[in-house]
């Protein structure tokens, strides 16, 4: 949690996961089950799939590699949209702000070698501390191909092409990508689809629940 310049209290959570893991449908019902903890919620949509959808894909480009030294920017860009629209809010409501992350910054490392990675951040600025700090949270769902396979599918999501198999392998990487983050929260697939989604939420409303907490000691 950090405040802006006007003294905007701004929480950032990302929620990722492995292809098919129901994301979506979480994002879907977040304003409905978030909004009356007390913040304005902003979502900011997946950069790959905006990408992917419209004609700039990994498979029209060089290498995987180049594929991601166009996303990355974009989902920094992205990411700065967002925190201004965030204090701009805040000065017209005066309420905290929450953005919630389809995927973050850290995601575009499942699909690099960590050597690339590091240098297409390098490229932007930054360190890969400063993009795990940006974040006060990280909800990982695991891919449906991970514990409920029969409910795998690419129908939903034109962006998806992975085989179950593939989507475990994407559901590693990006495990092992947010893994050095000190709030990363697993929600796997132990229980029913509903209770897998109420899982999610009750997750994200105790990290809001122990930021007010904390900041009533200060």
């Amino acid at each position: 949690m950090d405040y802006l310049d006007n003294g905007c209290r701004v929480v950032r959570i990302v929620v990722t996961g492995g292809p098919c893991s129901g994301k979506s449908t979480a994002l879907e019902r977040t304003f409905r089950e978030l909004e009356g903890e007390g913040y304005h919620i902003l979502l900011m949509p997946e950069t790959a799939t905006q990408l992917i959808s419209n004609g700039i894909s990994p498979a029209v480009c060089s290498s995987l590699a180049a594929y991601q030294r166009i996303q990355i920017p974009m989902q920094l860009a992205k990411e700065k949209v967002y925190a201004l629209a965030a204090e701009e809010i805040y000065s017209a409501i005066k309420k905290p702000i929450l953005i919630i992350y389809d995927r973050g910054m850290l995601d575009n490392k499942a699909y690099m070698e960590d050597e690339d990675f590091a240098r297409v951040v390098e490229s932007q600025g930054l360190t890969e501390g400063e993009c795990l700090s940006w974040y006060d949270a990280v909800f990982h769902l695991s891919t449906a191909a991970k514990g409920a396979r029969d409910f795998y599918t690419c129908d939903n999501n034109s962006a998806r092409m992975e085989t179950p198999d593939e989507a475990i392998l994407v559901d590693d990487s990006t495990l092992h990508a947010w893994e050095a983050h000190p709030m990363r929260v697993i929600i796997d697939n132990s229980t029913g689809f509903e209770e897998k989604m109420d899982r999610l939420f009750d997750g994200i409303r105790k990290i809001l629940s122990d930021i007010a907490k904390t900041e009533e000691t200060l």
